[in-house]
């Protein structure tokens, strides 16, 4: 035989249950956030600016080789600079694009 009172508070369990499982789940997410920072934040454009300095650099020294031995009437090292820095660019622009999906996924979580 159940207790008529156990009957009456089986609901105020479960709303009780579902306030700390919103709690828990809020905490989790506060947590997840902790680690964007403003240190985050500037090793983040640390490494966009890498992703674009970098074949900028690469595409530069290619085309000072070309043009040093395989010399012409156009300039290789301003072509492949040109080039590199455009890579960089869509390069940054695409991890940008992902990091940001991201965010909203999980704030949306």
């Amino acid at each position: 035989m159940t207790d008529p009172l156990e009957e009456k508070a089986k609901p105020a369990k479960q709303q009780f249950s579902r306030q700390i499982g919103d709690m828990a789940a809020r905490k989790l997410r506060a947590q997840r956030h902790v680690t964007r920072t403003v240190w985050s934040g500037l090793g983040m454009m640390g490494l966009i600016g890498w992703s674009v300095t970098i074949p900028t650099l690469l595409g530069a020294a290619l085309g000072f080789w070309l043009d040093k031995h395989y010399p012409g009437d156009h300039s290789w090292t301003l072509a492949l600079l040109a080039v590199g820095l455009g890579l960089g660019c869509f390069n940054a622009w695409r991890w940008v694009i992902k990091e940001d999906k991201e965010i909203h996924e999980d704030e949306n979580e």
